[in-house]
């Protein structure tokens, strides 16, 4: 598809986005089976409720309760004090008893907003709603056959769907507030959150126009398992939905699915309204009545979420590049929290940071041992290398000695033993400290690397070099 950036900029893209969230409960919503089916056998992980057997009565499970209340707390909301459970009726093979328990009319989560940063813009995209549901199973369509595989053991995984308002208004945004969406429901301890698993799965609502305030028809894009996927599948449908409308064609109203490997939105089956799905209340669940006391404790409970963590690492200096790196990496965090509840000071914080990104094999090391390491490199106790060196050794072998470590690797600093050794090379290369002394500045790295191997690799060589000039009159 080829639409150029003049057009495209005549039109408004709107996107909303829904993304159905597994709740890491130990069983199932309304079932006491397993809720983790990682290394299960198809239909393996399955009861007469998940199928819908003839008076099978589900029975809702807190534990799913209590982890959207933390999600709505995440959310910048607060879980509503009723809520209910309806039916939602269709039939596909993984789903056979032919409706799905979902929320409807009075969801559980109401309201609530997620904010994204683009091109150092913060913006609020509002939430529509968060509802608590089952999930169906799983179709496989093996290729080059006739049939389909069904397994059930998905069916009756606790879901938290979380709905967007239309706010989103390009491709970049929308990669942000999945990613964002992420962050939140991962730290607020919600979720697993593995892409790859699908505990996070996102459906994109995308329409344009060119006229401000009004619709064109919307296509929903299925089952997004990554932010680049998001990316990517709206930056088509949008080209896709223009090239349309250019051709005075119309945009169909359709559920829509994403090939990764031609990188196109392909046709699945036409959009059903809310209408199309019978929608009843669901007579074997009472309403659901939250107790405050349960609600309070809860928040009071929360850990430290996304926004408070970047405040955090603001607060440290560290860049707003490194503090996301940091957020993807909840390990990294969670040894720099602990880290700093010993009272380290930022500069410390941040080699300790660094440390742990450049090679997660770090994060084994004891953090009392790790502070010793980065706070020797602070002090120039410690070079870089020989720093690594250490960090290495107590990879290896986490019993290890950190003080002998850091003295047998440490650097000599002292200027009063560094100048006998400077001494000494400048009389050993006269020629060199002639090169140095007419200008020719990139001969003082020969020197230094003499001094270097002179004191055994141990001189600091920012000091050893102040030094030479000094000598030489620089």
């Amino acid at each position: 598809m080829a639409v150029s950036d003049k057009i495209r900029q005549t039109y408004t893209p709107v996107i909303g986005i829904e993304c159905h969230v597994q709740l890491k409960t130990k069983t199932k919503l309304f079932s006491a089976v397993s809720n983790d089916a990682r290394d299960a056998k198809p239909n393996t992980l399955i009861s007469h409720i998940d199928v819908g057997l003839p008076g099978a009565l589900p029975v809702l499970n807190q534990a799913a309760l209590e982890l959207a209340t933390r999600a709505a707390f995440a959310l910048n909301t607060s879980p509503q004090t009723f809520s209910k459970f309806d039916r939602k009726h269709y039939y596909y093979p993984d789903l056979p008893k032919g409706y799905q328990i979902t929320q409807y009319e009075d969801p559980f989560i109401k309201g609530g907003y997620v904010e994204i940063r683009v091109d150092g813009i913060i913006k609020k995209i509002n939430i529509t709603r968060a509802h608590l549901e089952e999930d169906a199973g799983k179709n496989t369509h093996p290729a080059g056959t006739d049939y389909s595989l069904v397994d059930l053991n998905r069916a009756g995984t606790p879901l938290l769907e979380i709905v967007s308002e239309p706010e989103i208004a390009s491709p970049v945004e929308a990669k942000a507030f999945a990613r964002e969406l992420y962050l939140l429901m991962k730290y607020a301890e919600v979720s697993d959150v593995d892409l790859y698993l699908g505990n996070m799965r996102f459906d994109v609502n995308i329409s344009v126009s060119q006229q401000v305030g009004r619709f064109g028809n919307r296509t929903e894009i299925k089952n997004l398992n990554s932010f680049r996927s998001v990316e990517s599948a709206v930056a088509y449908e949008i080209d896709r939905q223009i090239e349309l409308s250019e051709k005075g064609e119309a945009v169909v109203q359709e559920t829509r699915g994403w090939d990764e490997a031609t990188q196109k939105t392909i046709p699945q089956r036409g959009k059903e309204e809310a209408h199309d799905y019978r929608y009843m209340p669901e007579p074997d669940i009472p309403p659901i009545e939250l107790d405050q006391k349960l609600v309070n404790r809860i928040k009071s409970e929360l850990p430290k979420l996304p926004s408070e963590i970047r405040r955090i690492l603001n607060k440290l200096s560290i860049t707003k590049n490194v503090a996301e790196d940091i957020l993807d990496n909840s390990e990294v965090f969670n040894k720099l929290s602990s880290a700093l509840n010993l009272g380290i000071n930022e500069e410390v914080a941040r080699r300790l940071a660094f440390d742990s990104l450049e090679n997660s094999a770090t994060l084994k090391i004891r953090v009392q041992d790790h502070i010793k390491v980065a706070e020797s490199v602070v002090s120039k106790t410690l070079s870089s290398n020989a720093a690594n060196d250490a960090l290495q050794k107590l990879i290896k072998n986490p019993d290890s000695d950190v003080t002998k470590l850091i003295s047998d690797n440490s650097q000599v600093s002292d200027e009063a033993d560094l100048n006998g050794i400077v001494t000494e090379v400048l009389t050993q290369n006269q020629s060199a400290a002639n090169d140095v002394k007419s200008g020719e500045l990139k001969a003082i790295g020969f020197l230094v690397g003499q001094v270097m191997a002179n004191s055994q690799g141990k001189a600091n060589p920012q000091i050893a070099q102040q030094l030479i000039k000094k000598q030489l009159g620089l």
